[in-house]
């Protein structure tokens, strides 16, 4: 059985999932210095190899799974945040790493890369609204509320990689460890090992998918931490007596898969293996067939046997491109509406002409730093990350 991808439903938003258009009142870096390549260029492509070639081993590319096909087309290395994370770390002859990601995988390559290298993001508006869901601020206000119950010295803060840096430096100064979709289990494991109890934000998904799916935890060892109300709304009883306490946050892409969209699909394409990522909600993800992270849901399409049918609940570019690289499955997005993620699109090509051009004209632009302190601390619970066994 061969198939031929169809695509989604427009619906009302489809632009903004697209990331085309915006608002300079409200948003940052929409507007670039100089003169941003028209979309419509013909020459776009031809202008991204040359300038490309021109910088030679001075740039090294990163490009994530959720990235355009036209943006992706140029990435040296492609992969999840956790592999990209690694690859950042491993480039220390490259003087410039273009991440074609968000903000805050940079702000993570910038922490991880030598002070000689620089990181250039080609559109400070990619940014991630899960990372935006744990200010500084609310999670210290967090910690001082455990702290004055007693049990913040049993408590161990884990992050997900989807973080800004000074949530990391916050996690790196409390003895805590960053971890990814793919290493989740692993670094609660981990934290385990240091104490009793795990503060795990800003994705409740992952972190209650992980200790119950994958750990044996019960729901009602999770509770759900929410920042905008007093003492996260939990009496100190239910503090006291979670195993996990969870960030209210989210990723706006994945949390919008319902166990609406598995049933139709089941109804609609007999015999159809349903793959989800973990930041699913839990009734999704225990609805389907497996759960993986993005370089999980890869393997798994690409080791699946001719003719089988899978419908996908990630991140749509992601889900096209893999339909098209395996026209012998049957690929399906998950849900009928389109689901962009509308800020990781935000890095286009001409974006990234303009980035690479700039560079060879001797002008960085869009770069990403972080100030020392943050990084140092942050670095901490990066390297704990990539110390944990089989990293």
């Amino acid at each position: 059985m061969t198939s031929t991808w169809v695509e989604p439903s427009n619906t009302a938003t489809a632009l903004l999932l697209l990331g085309r258009g915006s608002d300079p009142a409200t948003e940052r870096g929409v507007e670039c210095p100089g003169d941003l390549p028209a979309p419509s260029d013909p020459d776009l492509v031809a202008r991204a190899a040359a300038a490309k070639a021109a910088l030679g081993t001075k740039v090294f590319v990163l490009g994530h799974h959720y990235q355009r096909d036209e943006v992706i087309q140029f990435a040296d290395v492609t992969g999840d945040s956790f592999k990209l994370a690694r690859e950042a770390a491993a480039r220390p002859d490259a003087e410039y790493i273009v991440f074609c990601g968000v903000h805050f995988m940079a702000e993570s390559a910038d922490i991880l890369t030598s002070d000689a290298q620089q990181v250039i993001l080609p559109d400070l508006a990619a940014g991630c609204s899960m990372a935006d869901m744990a200010v500084l601020s609310q999670v210290e206000t967090a910690w001082d509320v455990l702290t004055e119950l007693g049990i913040a010295a049993d408590t161990v803060p884990v992050t997900y990689m989807n973080s800004s840096a000074d949530i990391k430096g916050f996690v790196g100064r409390h003895g805590g460890v960053v971890c990814t979709s793919s290493n989740a289990r692993r670094a609660l494991e981990w934290a385990y090992e240091q104490g009793s109890k795990v503060f795990f934000f800003p994705d409740q998904h992952l972190g209650r998918n992980t200790a119950v799916l994958e750990m044996g935890f019960s729901l009602d060892d999770c509770v759900l931490w929410d920042p905008h109300k007093p003492n996260g709304g939990l009496t100190a009883e239910q503090l006291r007596d979670a195993k996990m306490i969870l960030w209210r946050g989210h990723c706006s892409v994945h949390g919008r898969f319902t166990l609406d969209s598995v049933n139709d699909v089941r109804e609609r394409v007999p015999g159809v293996n349903v793959l989800v990522h973990p930041e699913c909600r839990h009734e999704v993800v225990t609805a389907a067939d497996q759960v993986g992270s993005t370089e999980y849901i890869i393997k798994t399409i690409e080791s699946a046997p001719a003719g089988s049918a899978w419908a996908v609940g990630t991140e749509l570019n992601l889900v096209r491109r893999l339909a098209l690289a395996h026209p012998d499955k049957q690929i399906m997005f998950l849900d009928k509406a389109v689901c962009y993620c509308s800020t990781m699109n935000r890095i286009d090509l001409p974006h990234l002409v303009w980035a690479l051009e700039e560079l060879v004209a001797g002008r960085v632009v869009n770069r990403i730093t972080v100030d020392p302190d943050t990084a140092h601390h942050a670095r901490v619970a990066l390297d704990q990350m990539l110390a944990l066994p089989g990293a």
